[in-house]
């Protein structure tokens, strides 16, 4: 697909199938997340893939917003494993997760799988269910599926602001 096609097909779906992503187009998703750019290449990130029915009711605890997807990809990053920037004010790991999730996100558009960014959870209780390391911060979840017959973009998906809003020459 190219890219600007997965920009535009892109949306947050709400309501899966049953149908599970198939292990070698979750490995490419994956691999596109593996080749994302991190702060001075600590490749602090860490990806949890859930696709047990255990594990996806633990997520269930802690987000309403699964919908349903067969994998929720939880990302999180290693606070030990920052880089800071020189004013010391800021850290890499909280950017550098984000452009890892949203390869993971592109990516799955291009293989044809749906995906929703969900960061509606209780942090700490998940942190707990999934028993992330203490040192990793969980950053967001993506579920991760087909949408379920029906199913689409939300009515204000294709709502934006005109770049003269969003944008400033200077």
């Amino acid at each position: 697909m190219e890219f600007k096609q997965v920009i535009r097909e892109r949306y947050s779906c709400k309501k899966y199938s049953p149908k599970h992503v198939p292990d070698e187009v979750l490995g490419r998703i994956l691999e596109a997340a593996r080749l994302a750019p991190t702060a001075k290449n600590l490749q602090e990130h860490h990806i949890y893939v859930c696709q047990s029915p255990g594990v996806l009711a633990k997520i269930d605890e802690a987000t309403p917003c699964r919908y349903g997807a067969t994998t929720v990809l939880a990302v999180a990053y290693d606070k030990e494993n920052v880089y800071t920037y020189p004013d010391g004010d800021r850290e890499s790991g909280t950017e550098d997760a984000a452009i890892v999730a949203t390869h993971l996100m592109l990516a799955a558009t291009d293989e044809g799988v749906d995906s929703c960014w969900v960061n509606c959870f209780h942090a700490r209780m998940l942190h707990e269910l999934l028993g992330l390391p203490e040192r990793e911060e969980l950053l967001m979840l993506l579920d991760l599926g087909y949408a379920a017959e029906g199913s689409g973009p939300l009515p204000n998906h294709s709502l934006r602001k005109p770049l003269s809003e969003t944008v400033t020459r200077i």
